[in-house]
């Protein structure tokens, strides 16, 4: 009996090894095949083919393929195409065009004297009132007791009063305090070189970079070549807004690496632009907070090493119109630094305090030279002082 069960358990298990065999050669796959060649290593790597590179979107921006019939049967070439630029506005009358964008000065300053003015009897409380929106335009207190007094005498004089006799009468009070006899051309022709040279200046977020855009604009719509040169390296991005501008009326910009020497920078631009051949060099500066001294004295220093080719022509300084009396402050500290030759007024469209014109004039004894009406690009003018005060009292 033990002998038959010894059997049955050695064939069972002899069944279930010759199962598993039969299942695990089933699963088995098979092998691939072998290759039918094998690549020779040795063999030189196939010609390249002309036009075998496919060319990048802005490659295809930046040229196109002109089929030449050359003499010598050579391949087509690539020619490069000319970038589309801008033309400016002329500058001609600029401020004229602009004269809208004074609404808020002119209802502010203008109107609201020629109100005053127009009353049958001017006691002492409407002079009073005159004296505060003169003050609240920021002309500034010794700018505005001249006016008063001036209109004073005139209207004592005058007795009966016209609105149109009002209107010439503040007109040629306003043209005395701004100044029709001081000269406002930005300098950039020297009699005795080229190219002409043109430094910025200005506290940080006065519109500075853009303004020097905006000015390279203004030259170019005059008939002028122009180079800019990015000194101002600690702002990332004002080497590249810069050169924007530039590129769009086919000005060069020279720039150096972020936070490098800007005293380096712009005298490599005016070295580029002497080779270059240009009319005008423009170089922006970094916007310097004017309670910086250390800042301040590097704009000093921007300044020497740049005189090293030649003398500035012009150093612009830029001020926001809507700071008022703070924008004052700051300009009589960056005249310590440098020899400020002229004001450039930004966002005057956007403030009622048309008078700072008076004021900083009279702060620096250096005239307004170009004021700033808008973002637009050709929104930035030459100061007329006959349109200025116009647009200010209305027709």
């Amino acid at each position: 009996m033990e002998t038959v069960i010894l059997a049955v358990v050695i064939a069972v298990v002899v069944l279930g090894a010759l199962g598993g065999l039969v299942v695990g050669s089933r699963r088995k796959k098979p092998l691939p095949p072998p290759p039918t060649s094998v690549p020779d290593i040795t063999a030189p790597p196939a010609e390249p083919h002309v036009g075998d590179e496919a060319e990048t979107p802005r490659d295809e921006a930046r040229r196109t393929i002109e089929e030449v019939d050359l003499p010598d049967g050579s391949a087509p070439v690539a020619v490069e195409e000319p970038p589309v630029l801008d033309v400016p506005e002329p500058t001609a009358g600029r401020l004229v065009r602009l004269r809208s964008r004074l609404s808020r000065s002119q209802s502010a300053l203008g109107q609201g004297l020629l109100t005053l003015l127009s009353r049958e009897h001017l006691d002492e409380d409407t002079w009073e009132e005159i004296e505060e929106i003169l003050l609240t335009a920021d002309v500034g207190v010794a700018p505005t007791q001249e006016l008063v007094d001036g209109l004073r005498e005139r209207v004592k004089v005058l007795g009966t009063r016209t609105p149109q006799e009002l209107r010439t009468l503040l007109r040629e009070e306003l043209l005395k305090l701004v100044g029709t006899d001081i000269d406002r051309t930005v300098k950039t022709e020297p009699e005795d070189r080229k190219p002409g040279i043109v430094m910025v200046v200005g506290v940080n977020g006065t519109g500075k970079t853009t303004t020097t855009g905006k000015l390279a604009r203004v030259l170019v719509a005059d008939g002028r070549t122009v180079v800019l040169g990015a000194a101002d390296t600690f702002r990332a991005a004002a080497a590249d807004q810069l050169q924007t501008w530039g590129e769009r009326v086919g000005a060069h910009t020279v720039r150096g690496p972020e936070a490098g020497d800007p005293a380096s920078v712009a005298f490599d631009a005016v070295k580029e632009g002497k080779e270059m051949g240009v009319d005008v060099v423009l170089i922006d500066t970094a916007g310097r907070l004017h309670t910086k001294t250390g800042l301040m004295d590097e704009l000093g220093k921007v300044k020497r090493v740049v005189e090293k080719h030649a003398p500035l022509d012009e150093i612009l300084l830029v001020l926001d119109a809507t700071t008022g009396q703070n924008g004052l402050v700051q300009a009589r500290v960056f005249a310590e630094v440098v020899d400020i030759t002229g004001i450039v007024l930004t966002k005057l469209d956007g403030t009622a305090k048309g008078g700072i014109v008076i004021a900083v004039q009279r702060e620096l004894g250096v005239p307004v030279k170009l004021i700033g009406l808008g973002e637009g690009a050709d929104d930035l003018a030459p100061f007329e002082p006959e349109a200025f005060v116009d647009a200010l009292i209305g027709d």
